[in-house]
C-alpha cells in the first residue's frame, strides 16, 4: 500500500531538519573548541570572542532577514541562507589563525541570521493557527536535538577525520538540505502540486492586495518586552551551547568523548522541553481561549523552573548531581520556546517574519555578550561555575519582563490599523 504524506507535514518536517542542521553548525564549535584552542593557541577570552563572532551578523540580520523573508518569500531566502552557512561551515575546516576563525564564524552568523524569522513566515501560512505553539515547539525541539547530537557526533568525526574534516562533512550536509528545500517548497501552499483541498481548508487565508508596509515604530514598541524576555532566555541558552562541553572537560578533567556525552545528556533535556512547552501552550489556549494565559503561564513557569534548578550547584560539586541540575534547568528554559515563537504570530500576523526577527534580536545580542562575559570571568577567576550562577539573575529578570508582553492584543487592532468594530480574520 502506497503511503502518501501530506504536503503540510513534509514542509514542517523539512523545517525541523533545517532547525536541526542550523544548530549543529552553530554549536559544533563548542565540542571542537578544546582541539581548536590547543592547535591555534587560544585563551578562554579569545575563545569567547570566537563564540561571539557568529552573533554579530546574526543580530544584524534578525530584523533585516525577517523583512527579506517577508518580501522575497521563504523559498529563495532559506535556500540562499543555507548556501551561505554551508560554505561558512566548510571554510571553518581550513582556518589557520584566530582572525580566520573569527571570519568563518562571522560568515556563519550572516547565513543563519534570517533563517528562524523566515521559517516563522513559512509556518504562518503552512500551519493551522491552532497548532502554532506545537509547530514552533516541534521545530525548536529539533534544534535542541541538534544540540544533543552534536557533541558525540562531532567528537566521533574528530577522532575519525580531525576537527577540520568534521566541519567539512557538516557543511556538505547543509548544502544538500538547501537543494532539497528549493526543489520542494512553495511560498503559496495553493501553488504546491501535492497539496489537497482538505489541507488548504485548514490553513489561514493569505491577505489579498498589496503587501502592507511595516509600521516600524508601533511594531517595535509592541515587541520590546518580548525582545527583552527573549534576551534573558538567550543569555542562558548561549552559555549552555558554547561552554558546556568545556565546562565538563575542565571542571572534571574529562576527555573529549566523555565531556561530549555529559553535554549531550543535558541538551537532550531541552529536546523534551521544547515539545512540552509548545503542546502545553496550545492546550491551554484550546481550553481557555485566553492567548495571554496560554503564552505567559508556560513562559514564566519555564523561567522560574530554570532558576530553581540551578540553585543546588551553589552547594554541590558531584558531577552527577550537577549534570542533573543543568539538565533540569535546560529543560525548564526550553519550555518557553513554543509560546515565545508563537507570540510574533499572535501579535503581528501580517508582519510575523519581521516581528519574529525583532524578538530574536534579543537572543542574538545575548549570543554576543554571554560568551564574552563567560570567557572573561573564567580567565579572571578560574571558576567554571560562576557564569552559570550569573545566569540566574537573567532568569529572574526574564520571568518579570514576561508580564509586560501582550500577545492577546493583535497588532492591527491594538494600534488602530483597522476600523473599530471590524473583525480581523485569524491567520
Amino acid at each position: 500500500m502506497k503511503v502518501r504524506f501530506k504536503a503540510t507535514h513534509v514542509v514542517l518536517a523539512m523545517l525541523c531538519v533545517m532547525y536541526f542542521i542550523t544548530y549543529v553548525d552553530r554549536v559544533n564549535i563548542g565540542t571542537a573548541a578544546s582541539e581548536i584552542q590547543k592547535e591555534l593557541g587560544l585563551s578562554n577570552t579569545e575563545l569567547g570572542l570566537v563564540f561571539s563572532a557568529f552573533a554579530y551578523p546574526y543580530l544584524l540580520f534578525q530584523v533585516i532577514g525577517g523583512w527579506v523573508g517577508d518580501h522575497f518569500g521563504p523559498r529563495k531566502t532559506l535556500f540562499w541562507c543555507g548556501m551561505i552557512w554551508a560554505a561558512a561551515t566548510i571554510m571553518t575546516g581550513f582556518v589557520g589563525s584566530l582572525a580566520a576563525l573569527f571570519v568563518a564564524r562571522f560568515a556563519l552568523g550572516f547565513g543563519e541570521g534570517a533563517t528562524f524569522p523566515t521559517a516563522t513566515r513559512a509556518m504562518q501560512y503552512w500551519t493551522p493557527a491552532s497548532r502554532r505553539g506545537f509547530a514552533q515547539g516541534l521545530t525548536h525541539s529539533f534544534a535542541r536535538l541538534g544540540n544533543a547530537a552534536t557533541p558525540p557526533v562531532v567528537a566521533l568525526l574528530i577522532l575519525w577525520l580531525t576537527w577540520r574534516g568534521a566541519f567539512v562533512v557538516l557543511g556538505a550536509v547543509s548544502l544538500l538540505w538547501g537543494i532539497v528545500w528549493v526543489w520542494y517548497f512553495r511560498n503559496e501552499p495553493k501553488d504546491h502540486r501535492s497539496i489537497t483541498a482538505e489541507e488548504l481548508a485548514t490553513l489561514p487565508s493569505r491577505p489579498q492586495g498589496a503587501r502592507p508596509k511595516v509600521p516600524w515604530g508601533p511594531l517595535l514598541q509592541r515587541m520590546w518586552p518580548v525582545t527583552l524576555t527573549y534576551f534573558c532566555y538567550g543569555w542562558c541558552l548561549w552559555l549552555y551551547l558554547n561552554w558546556l562541553p568545556l565546562f565538563f572537560k575542565n571542571t572534571y578533567s574529562l576527555d573529549i568523548k566523555n565531556s561530549a556525552l555529559f553535554a549531550s545528556g543535558v541538551f537532550f533535556a531541552g529536546v523534551i522541553g521544547d515539545s512540552v512547552g509548545g503542546v502545553l501552550s496550545d492546550r491551554i489556549l484550546e481550553r481557555t481561549g485566553n492567548v495571554r494565559l496560554a503564552r505567559l503561564s508556560v513562559t514564566i513557569v519555564g523561567f522560574a523552573g530554570a532558576l530553581l534548578s540551578l540553585l543546588p550547584i551553589l552547594f554541590v560539586r558531584d558531577i552527577t548531581v550537577v549534570a542533573l541540575c543543568l539538565s533540569a534547568g535546560f529543560f525548564c528554559a526550553e519550555l518557553v520556546i513554543g509560546p515565545m515563537w508563537s507570540i510574533p504570530m499572535d501579535i503581528a500576523a501580517k508582519h510575523s517574519g519581521t516581528a519574529a526577527g525583532i524578538m530574536n534580536t534579543g537572543s542574538a545580542l545575548a549570543a554576543i555578550v554571554s560568551p564574552l562575559v563567560a570567557g572573561f570571568v573564567i580567565d579572571a577567576t578560574g571558576n567554571w561555575y560562576l557564569p552559570f550562577l550569573m545566569s540566574m539573575g537573567l532568569l529572574l529578570l526574564g520571568g518579570f519582563s514576561a508580564l509586560l508582553m501582550h500577545p492577546e492584543r493583535p497588532f492591527e487592532e491594538a494600534e488602530g490599523l483597522v476600523p473599530p468594530g471590524k473583525v480581523v480574520a485569524a491567520e
